[in-house]
């Protein structure tokens, strides 16, 4: 199939690239859309109680948990005074005949009760909630910052907070950082890339298949965004990992390209081996990628799910470009794949002498000491992960300078209790009198540590109670909390919603799932590595040392962004906690590029272990074939990811700080230590599987190098020189 796909794109290759420029005019149209719907939320379970109490707030009692709230500061120091409860009920007024606004209440409206008020007495609480249906929850915001701030109410300062103030900021936030981090990337990667190949033309081929990939990418986001919830974060994913994985593939073909061009081919010929061989890897290589980043579907919050769906697109937008538009632009450019060289080519020599292929052989002479040793310095590096604090995004994860934060800093430390956290208890199927049954229970609640005020709301056969907290609900203390009001004696159904509540469900539901998604990956994993390789050894030892290169991101993670090292240097705000979500979405995101790395690698050992039998040699060899396509393609991908740790919101920062990390362990550490240690003390054993299974494999297994043989004899002088990357400039030595 790759043969004729390859055939095809060298017959139809203007066709080909007409039909990609096309493309990329229509996704450059509609995929810079996207950003108009997608979401900010997505943190929670949807069949979660948390949730269920929400819904249950909405249909049967046409409320909700406050979406914003509203500090109203009065100019004459007394919120008590005449003129400030008059405008205050101006401000109740103005804010109710925003569109999508569906209920106000105040510190005023309410009775005046304290908990609305701050100590000193001159500031004072409105709560409101609007209907997204409606009207983007954004465009609701910034409309009623428009009605409410600056001079629009005499006698009031006001300023918006809550949580969709909060998500609309994080989202304005992340538009910048994403303009930022690419302005950052874009050069630096360029410049890189000139030093990878030397030349201008060549380096400049990476950027079309990225950005091939990434408007492609975008288009896919817009389509499902329009049709279900999709979150806005996904798009860092995509900016990240299209430019990684074009660079990573683009590498890989063009320099398998230019191997084939010394090896005596004409243009078309190299162009078709070239897909035959490297094409093949590729397509593995992107599905084990994508296999990786399917098992995030199997969690029910939708912020994971999005990864998958901008993770899957982008992986294969990558390797459909890299393997279709990429050698139809190699068929036009020919033989001027060299043109605007910068660098002079390095005069050649034996592989045998190359720094990896030293490397390989130098671990294998101690593969003991070598495997103990960084075994050792990893467990040690990720110990820190073994105290993680689990949380969910709060104002926190803005910067100080966003008016969402400073509003609930003012919360924080201005007022009793915290009216922004209030959070609902839904009482439902109650017997008998229902003043009495929630005035009991509103009793049992109140005398609970943690509570500052109970309200309660009567329905027919039900209703709900407020409770206002006195301590912050993202805390190890607002989850016992919830576990408390879980656990009281009732006949009735009760639902405890609330942030805390939505934390305390989210690590349930990913726990629940987690099993599962690690089964996934390690079953696809295993079933890919095997048809690569038709061995049983090989796979378990891919997901052993995948597994060791997670440990120092793992332990990172929890050092720098739980416990605030490095806060300063980098910009945030520790909160002593990590969101829930980040460690799995980022151990299938830094698996699936693990994965992605070993199938170069063990694709070229395979390939020299089948043409010699003798293990040590292709492991050092195939080492020396794919040491600096790996390695540059980690330090270009790095450069992408770290470009995000400059972003405005936290938990984004360690997303690209911590993958980053993570490239760089897998690319270096792993593939240039562990692997050639552990390949050697296995021997031969590297290569055993059951006879069935090799049967199997003998059909069905998935081999690079299939094709016909060369038209014409490689020159003499290429003789020692087959590698796929010679002519790369070695950037990493």
């Amino acid at each position: 199939m790759l043969t004729a796909l390859g055939k095809f794109t060298v017959r139809r290759r203007r066709l080909v690239l007409s039909f990609t420029v096309l493309f990329m005019v229509v996704a450059g149209v509609l995929g810079t859309r996207a950003f108009g719907v997608l979401e900010g939320g997505g943190f929670e379970d949807p069949a979660s109680e948390s949730e269920r109490a929400s819904e249950a707030l909405a249909r049967d009692f046409q409320t909700s948990e406050p979406d914003l709230v509203l500090v109203a500061t009065a100019a004459g120091g007394d919120v008590d005074a005449p003129a400030a409860q008059a405008a205050g009920a101006e401000l109740a007024e103005r804010v109710s005949t925003v569109d999508g606004v569906t209920e106000v209440s105040s510190y005023w409206s309410l009775g005046r009760p304290p908990p609305l008020h701050n100590a000193n007495g001159d500031a004072a609480l409105v709560l409101v909630r609007i209907d997204d249906d409606e009207a983007p929850a954004e465009e609701i915001v910034a409309d009623v910052r428009e009605a409410v701030e600056g001079d629009a109410i005499a006698g009031l300062d006001v300023a918006v907070g809550g949580s969709e103030a909060v998500f609309a900021d994080v989202t304005e936030t992340i538009e910048g950082d994403l303009g930022r981090a690419e302005g950052i990337a874009i050069p630096i990667t360029l410049l890189l890339l000139v030093l990878v190949f030397g030349g201008l033309l060549a380096a400049s081929l990476p950027l079309f298949v990225g950005v091939l990939a990434v408007l492609g990418t975008f288009l896919s986001l817009y389509v499902m965004g329009s049709l279900m919830d999709v979150s806005v974060y996904a798009i860092n994913l995509t900016t990240a990992l299209g430019l990684g994985l074009a660079i990573d593939y683009s590498l890989f073909i063009v320099s398998r390209y230019r191997e084939e061009l010394r090896n005596g081919r004409t243009v078309e010929q190299a162009v078709v081996r070239t897909v035959e061989t490297a094409g093949r890897t590729i397509a593995i290589s992107g599905l084990t990628v994508a296999v990786s980043l399917s098992a995030l579907l199997v969690f029910p919050q939708y912020f994971l799910r999005s990864f998958a769906y901008a993770g899957i697109a982008v992986v294969l937008m990558a390797m459909l470009a890299s393997i279709v538009a990429l050698p139809a632009l190699l068929a036009v450019v020919g033989h001027r794949i060299d043109a605007l060289r910068i660098f002079r080519r390095r005069e050649r020599k034996r592989e045998e002498d190359g720094f990896w292929y030293r490397m390989a052989t130098r671990v294998m002479r101690r593969p003991i000491p070598v495997a103990l040793g960084v075994v050792a310095i990893l467990l040690l590096l990720g110990a820190p992960f073994l105290r993680v604090q689990f949380g969910t995004p709060d104002d926190r994860v803005l910067p100080e300078s966003a008016p969402s934060r400073d509003v609930s800093e003012t919360l924080r430390n201005e007022f009793e209790g915290n009216a922004s956290e209030s959070f609902p208890v839904v009482v439902e199927g109650i017997d008998g009198d229902v003043d009495r049954e929630l005035s009991a229970l509103a009793t049992d609640v109140s005398a609970l540590d943690g509570v500052a005020r109970v309200d309660t709301n009567v329905g027919d056969g039900s209703g709900w109670l407020s409770v206002v907290p006195s301590i912050a609900m993202a805390s190890a203390e607002g989850e016992d909390l919830v576990h408390e009001i879980r656990d009281i004696d009732t006949d009735a159904e009760v639902l405890v919603g609330g942030q805390a509540a939505q934390l305390v469900d989210t690590k349930a539901s990913i726990a629940d799932r987690l099993p599962l998604a690690i089964g996934i990956i390690v079953v696809a994993t295993f079933v890919l590595l095997f048809l690569l390789s038709g061995s049983v050894l090989v796979p378990i030892k891919a997901l052993v040392l995948n597994l060791l290169s997670l440990t120092a991101t793992f332990g990172a993670m929890v050092w720098i962004f739980q416990d605030g090292n490095l806060s300063g240097l980098l910009g945030f705000t520790a909160t002593g906690a990590i969101d829930t979500s980040m460690p799995i979405l980022m151990f299938c995101i830094a698996f699936g590029l693990s994965m992605d790395y070993e199938v170069f690698l063990l694709s070229r050992i395979k390939e020299e272990h089948d043409r010699t039998g003798d293990n040590d040699h292709a492991v050092a060899l195939g080492l020396e074939r794919t040491g600096r396509i790996v390695t540059a393609a980690a330090l270009l991908l790095s450069v992408t990811f770290f470009a995000f740790g400059t972003s405005g919101v936290s938990f984004i920062k360690m997303f690209g700080i911590g993958l980053g990390i993570a490239v760089l362990i897998d690319a270096f550490v792993i593939r240039g230590t562990l692997v050639p240690a552990f390949m050697k003390l296995a021997g031969e054993a590297n290569w055993w599987a059951p006879a069935p299974l090799r049967r199997f494999h003998a059909r069905f297994g998935l081999r690079e190098g299939d094709g016909a043989p060369a038209t014409a004899p490689m020159p003499e002088s290429a003789a020692t020189t087959e590698d796929d990357d010679r002519q790369l400039v070695d950037i990493t030595t």
